[in-house]
C-alpha cells in the first residue's frame, strides 16, 4: 500500500484487493481546491471519499477519471475494498457534520478523522480503536488542537499517526504548523517525507509512530 501526501487533509491511497491478478485502487480523501495556496490533486482517481462539503475537502473536480465518490456515513464495499464512514463533528457545538472514514486493504485498517473538531463518543472510538494508521488534525482554529489531538490518540493507540490539516509551506491557512504537536506527543519524525510504503508486517512492533508528511 502506497500512501501519498498533497497536503492539507488530502492523501492519495493506492492499495490491492486481497487475491492474485486484482488491479491497484486509487482513493483520494478530502482533495482541496487551489484558493488554500497550495496546488490541487490531479491524479488518476478511483475513488473519493470527502469527509465534509468545504472548499478546501471536496474538490473532487480536480482528479482525474470518473471517481465513485463517497460523502456520507455509511458501510460501503468498493472493488474489494471495506469502506465505513462514522458520523461525527467538524466544530465543538456539533453543528457541522463530518464523515470519519476507515479504510480495510491489505489487511489494513487505516482511519482518516477528516475535520473533527468534537469529542468523540464511545460508540466511535469502539468503531475506530482498532485502526492501524490515524490521520488525525492537529492544526486547530477548525479542527482539533494539537493538545486535543493528542488525548484522542492516546485513546485509540494506533500503530502509525500522520497528523494532517496543519501549516505548510504555500499554505495560507491561519492554523498552527506541525511543532506543537511534535512538542506535546514527542516522537515525532525527525525527516519529513511525501510517500510511505506500508505492508502489513511493517505494523507489527510499531506503537504510536509519528511520521510527519510534506507534498513533494
Amino acid at each position: 500500500m502506497l500512501i501519498q501526501y498533497y497536503g492539507h487533509s488530502c492523501f492519495k491511497i493506492s492499495a490491492k484487493p486481497l487475491g492474485r491478478g486484482q488491479e491497484e485502487i486509487n482513493i483520494f480523501l478530502d482533495p482541496f481546491d487551489k484558493e488554500i495556496g497550495l496546488r490541487p490533486p490531479q491524479g488518476q482517481a478511483d475513488l473519493a471519499l470527502v469527509s465534509h462539503q468545504h472548499h478546501d475537502h471536496n474538490n473532487v473536480q480536480s482528479l482525474k477519471g470518473q471517481p465513485m465518490v463517497i460523502d456520507i456515513p455509511g458501510e460501503y464495499s468498493f472493488k474489494g475494498i471495506s469502506i465505513i464512514g462514522v458520523p461525527s463533528y467538524h466544530d465543538a457545538e456539533k453543528k457541522i457534520a463530518n464523515t470519519i472514514f476507515i479504510l480495510e486493504a491489505e489487511e489494513m485498517r487505516l482511519c482518516h478523522l477528516g475535520d473533527l473538531g468534537a469529542e468523540l463518543e464511545q460508540k466511535e472510538l469502539d468503531l475506530i480503536n482498532s485502526v492501524d494508521v490515524l490521520m488525525v488534525p492537529i492544526g486547530g482554529k477548525y479542527t482539533l488542537d494539537y493538545k486535543k489531538a493528542v488525548d484522542l490518540i492516546k485513546k485509540i493507540e494506533p500503530a502509525i499517526i500522520i497528523p494532517m490539516h496543519y501549516k505548510i509551506n504555500g499554505s495560507t491557512l491561519d492554523i498552527d504548523d506541525e511543532k506543537k504537536f511534535c512538542n506535546e506527543i514527542g516522537n515525532c519524525s525527525r525527516e519529513k517525507v511525501s510517500k510511505i510504503n506500508l505492508k502489513k508486517k511493517d505494523l507489527e512492533e510499531k506503537v504510536m509512530e509519528t511520521i510527519v508528511m510534506n507534498p513533494d
